[in-house]
């Protein structure tokens, strides 16, 4: 039997595939007929519940007052009404534990009625707090094994809603995850938490502009999500597709994304079959996908919704990612969401879009077109610079991990350095304060005059200047691009850091402005020496240029700014006096929850490059070492066979199939010893930066002979995928 049976199978199931699903008819229920369909929104309440009930409701919802404790039974009584007649037999809190992925726990509504029959029930307090066994989520150290107690409580301003599955369907209610002391477990809890803080400084500057809205500030956010998909076949086929989510070995194909031949090309049939099912499916959950489209790399797609509140943004996220795994099954698909699958060709983000305001406001990043505005938007901007130069690490850290490290720094994604790109109009206005000369300050390379005078002030345009791809914060004209988290990763913890840095600039800003106006100043004059003061202290942060540049590294540490390059760097920024300064003082996080935070991640680093590391050595030693043996072995035969015959017989293949091999053995051999010494660390900082600094290099230089042996072995002696066939085959 060939040694290569799972490759071929792959290959073979591909060449023979035919879709086993239905087509769907966009024309019997249209796209406009089915959105939100199963999603108990506004329109749902305003229909079913009381006219007092829903009215206290939407005011939480809608104004952020605390919500009234004695309508949570007709809210509860209502919603498992609507999700019973949607068929739905159990229902589930749905939370984030600091694993990074979604948790529930599923309960069903039937109870019995003491007569041998059911009865379907749902209490408010069923509704505002579950119990689920919280022992076995990380908790970094705030409690231990034995303390199993831990509570979600309901998200009210994240609607609930209904997920469909080929055998029924079920109730989802977002929620926060706490211990029972209310220690936080999750992801969403301190996001909300940085929501209040922001919103409590914003009113605070607007205010000084005399401007005044009912509705609470918040965040905004559009999550750009990338993604790979691969036939399902050869994810079988590769272990370490399988069980990392990247490939730990292979060589680059003949062709890759050179030829810039990917992006924005015509989407292949099988792929867009699956992704108009995608898009239907979040369709029925008011998730507002708008964009689909070809990524740089070969297999590589993006999917992009509208810009939503925050919180609603990163539970829809998480929707789509689960969505994107489960549907792309059902065309022989496998979704990898790994910030690097493959090696040589770009890996996966997903742009953070960032802005503030609310619907009465618009958002507080756009330049406007009033003069008033626009000094309103420069004290916004100015606020940013300063929060991501006084933690521009903290922003970092919130994208550490041992699958983002593959990504960050490389020419496709931001650098590992915090910086902001303006554009040269507003780098112009902004530098004219810093010497002075905010009377006659360019708006742009035509010289207009900018005034600061509220009244004098002409208009900026929209878009003030170009896209920088390699920047990691970069103003696209009315928000701010955060490109730096990865794929796989929630984006709830840097948009908790984007609030909490903006929350501290603003109140930063409101209170220089109170003094200055206190101290005589009139009110322009003090937004001109606010302005002043932050770009003299924190322009360092402020790069139009080339992020991928050496020249640029150089310069970003004459300016003193981080170059944290990687995890095990990045991550004590978590607990600097500053960062537990700020999230203390905002009441998002304690100093204890930062630490645990810090000990989880630091652990699950650890876990990610061991495992890798443990399956690297495992593929090595018995896949890709008996393959170079064999063709070793017909090489030396047919060696041997010329020899007999009086024939000299020499091959330089056979020469590099050896070198390689004994080089390949070597490697391994001393990974595992490594490993092994590295593991008796533990997981903590030190063992974070041991996986680092020696497991990762040797994990490297295994599989640089692995891959070298890849482009000498035999085609039909080598086991595993290659890239052309994973990347390639549809």
């Amino acid at each position: 039997m060939s040694s290569n049976t799972a490759r071929h199978s792959a290959i073979q199931a591909i060449t023979t595939y035919k879709p086993d699903v239905a087509p769907l008819n966009f024309a019997d229920t249209r796209p406009t007929d089915i959105f939100g369909c199963n999603v108990f929104n506004d329109r749902v309440m305003r229909e079913r519940l009381p006219k007092d009930v829903y009215k206290s409701l939407h005011k939480t919802i809608a104004f952020g007052e605390r919500m009234d404790p004695s309508i949570a039974d007709t809210v509860a009584a209502v919603m498992k009404d609507w999700a019973i007649e949607k068929g739905a037999t159990h229902f589930t809190h749905v939370f984030y534990p600091l694993t990074g992925q979604t948790a529930e726990k599923h309960d069903s509504f039937l109870m019995p009625d003491g007569s041998g029959g059911v009865i379907a029930e749902f209490s408010g307090s069923m509704l505002i707090r579950g119990e689920p066994d919280a022992s076995s989520f990380p908790s970094g150290g705030l409690r231990s094994t034995f303390e199993a107690r831990g509570y979600t409580a309901w998200d009210v301003t994240s609607p609930a809603y209904i997920m469909e599955n080929p055998n029924g369907t079920f109730l989802c209610i977002p929620t926060m995850f706490l211990s029972w002391t209310g220690v936080a477990l999750d992801k969403k809890t301190p996001l909300l938490r940085s929501g209040q803080a922001l919103n409590r400084e914003a009113q605070r500057v607007l205010a000084l502009f005399n401007i005044h809205t009912d509705l609470p500030v918040i965040s905004y956010a559009g999550l750009e999500q990338e993604y790979f998909l691969i036939d399902h076949n050869f994810n079988f086929a590769r272990p370490d597709l399988q069980i990392a989510g990247r490939s730990l070995f292979g060589a680059r194909p003949a062709k890759g994304q050179e030829f810039s031949d990917q992006y924005f090309g015509v989407i292949p049939q099988r792929v867009l079959s699956c992704m108009m099912e995608v898009e239907r499916e979040l369709y029925k959950l008011g998730v507002p996908v708008r964009t689909r489209h070809n990524e740089a790399a070969p297999s590589q797609y993006e999917i992009a919704p509208l810009y939503e509140p925050s919180n609603l943004a990163v539970d829809h996220n998480h929707i789509i990612m689960a969505t994107l795994r489960n549907v792309a099954k059902r065309y022989g698909l496998k979704c990898l969401l790994h910030e690097k699958p493959f090696s040589g060709i770009n890996g996966s983000g997903k742009h953070v879009n960032y802005s503030l305001g609310n619907a009465e406001l618009g958002t507080l990043f756009d330049p406007g077109e009033t003069p008033h505005a626009n000094a309103k938007f420069l004290v916004f901007c100015a606020a940013m610079i300063r929060a991501v130069h006084k933690f521009g690490g903290l922003l970092r850290a919130t994208v550490a991990s041992a699958s983002n490290d593959h990504r960050l720094g490389a020419h496709e994604a931001p650098p590992a350095i915090m910086s902001i790109f303006l554009g040269d109009q507003l780098t112009e206005v902004f530098e004219a304060f810093r010497a002075g000369r905010a009377e006659d300050a360019a708006s742009g390379k035509g010289g207009r005059a900018l005034n600061l005078g509220v009244d004098t002030l002409p208009p900026l345009p929209t878009d003030p200047g170009d896209r920088n791809r390699t920047s990691p914060v970069a103003f696209t004209g009315n928000r701010f691009e955060f490109r730096a988290v990865g794929s796989s990763q929630s984006a709830a913890g840097s948009i908790t850091a984007l609030n909490a840095m903006m929350a501290d600039s603003l109140g930063f800003a409101a209170d220089w402005l109170e003094r200055e106006i206190r101290d005589g100043k009139a009110f322009n004059a003090a937004v001109e020496s606010f302005i002043s003061h932050v770009i003299e202290e924190h322009s360092a942060v402020i790069f139009n240029g080339d992020g991928y540049s050496e020249v640029w590294h150089n310069e970003a540490r004459r300016r003193g700014l981080p170059d944290l390059r990687n995890t095990p760097e990045a991550l004590p920024e978590l607990t600097r006096p500053e960062v537990i300064a700020l999230y203390e003082s905002q009441g998002i996080l304690n100093r204890a929850e930062l630490k645990a935070r810090q000990d989880i991640y630091l652990e699950q680093y650890c876990k990610t490059v061991r495992t890798e590391a443990n399956l690297a050595i495992r593929m090595a030693r018995t896949i890709i070492f008996p393959a170079g043996m064999r063709y070793q072995g017909e090489l030396a035969g047919t060696a041997a066979r010329m020899q007999s015959i009086g024939k000299d017989y020499k091959t330089m293949t056979l020469d590099e199939v050896t070198a390689h091999l004994r080089g390949l053995q070597t490697a391994t051999a001393r990974l595992e010893d490594v490993l092994a010494d590295v593991g008796q660390l533990g997981e903590g900082l030190d063992a974070a930066r041991r996986y680092c600094e020696e497991v990762l290099p040797l994990m490297r230089e295994t599989r640089r002979y692995a891959d070298l042996l890849e482009t000498r072995v035999a085609d039909d002696l080598w086991a595993l995928p290659n890239y052309q066939e994973i990347l390639f085959g549809k």
